[in-house]
């Protein structure tokens, strides 16, 4: 059964070194996932893709407050304005569910990972608050070892939710 594990990180550096951990015991980049606020002053209308010139985040390097060296470990990595939330810098699978969102926020594309809305509600405000969601969603053979890679390197609040 697939399952969701998910934490927040409070540093940068923190969340790069869990994913790169991750990478380095087999986790696929389609099973890993990162949402942190984006720090930059950008207008835009709410749910739309922000495009910045000076950022590549495929390579793993960006401006202000984004996550660069995390997200040049993950690919889908984008920048996207979430109602309710502002500027966010998003990479893995739940980019994807975020891309478009115009009701229902970061917690809304949480539902599709098994995650239940109130704790995706907590979640988003944490995100709000300039913490990073790394979520890993994996078989769950492997579930006890994302949990622990995460709380090795420092996240808070990690649980695991099986996907229905």
């Amino acid at each position: 059964m697939e399952t969701t594990v998910i934490g927040i990180m409070q540093g940068n550096s923190q969340a790069e070194e869990a994913v790169r951990d991750m990478r380095e015991q087999g986790f696929e980049e389609n099973e890993i996932s990162i949402v942190t606020r984006d720090e930059r002053e950008e207008t835009q209308e709410e749910g739309s893709e922000i495009s910045f010139e000076d950022q590549n985040l495929g390579d793993g390097t960006a401006t202000g407050g984004a996550i660069g060296g995390v997200a040049g470990l993950l690919m889908g990595a984008g920048a996207l304005l979430i109602p309710g939330v502002g500027p966010i810098i998003a990479a893995g699978p739940l980019a994807g569910a975020l891309t478009g969102v115009v009701t229902g926020g970061i917690a809304g594309g949480l539902i599709d990972f098994g995650i239940p809305e109130e704790r995706g509600k907590e979640y988003e405000e944490r995100v709000k608050k300039g913490d990073i969601l790394v979520a890993v969603k994996t078989d769950g053979e492997r579930v006890d070892s994302a949990a622990s890679i995460l709380r090795r390197h420092g996240a808070e609040e990690v649980e695991s939710h099986p996907v229905e």
